[in-house]
């Protein structure tokens, strides 16, 4: 019975701690709280949509997303980005962003 117990939490603990790789996805990007409507977010930020799930991104200098309150920047609009990175701990920890027409 002990091992069962063992062997349960071990995949429960895999399945909280795991990450998952994203490489060259196109994922819709915009603003987390004025574009996607994240009510826990305080203040502008980039996220992505990936899988169906928003995730903050983390990782890269915010001058990569440009101006966020542009007319055309990420609060303003959504756009489209081809990114690559990880998902670790509810957030997109980004290698690479770069925006696609």
């Amino acid at each position: 019975m002990k091992n069962v117990i063992v062997v349960l939490l071990l995949m429960f603990s895999v399945s909280i701690f795991a990450q998952k790789k994203i490489e060259n996805q196109t994922v819709e990007a915009a603003c987390g709280m004025c574009q996607f409507k994240v009510k826990t977010d305080k203040g502008c930020a980039m996220a992505v949509k990936i899988d169906g799930k928003i995730y903050n991104v983390e990782g890269l200098d915010k001058k990569t997303y440009g101006d966020a309150h542009a007319a055309d920047g990420y609060c303003k609009i959504m756009k489209k980005a081809i990114v690559n990175g990880e998902i670790k701990k509810g957030k997109f920890y980004a290698t690479s962003f770069k925006y696609v027409d």
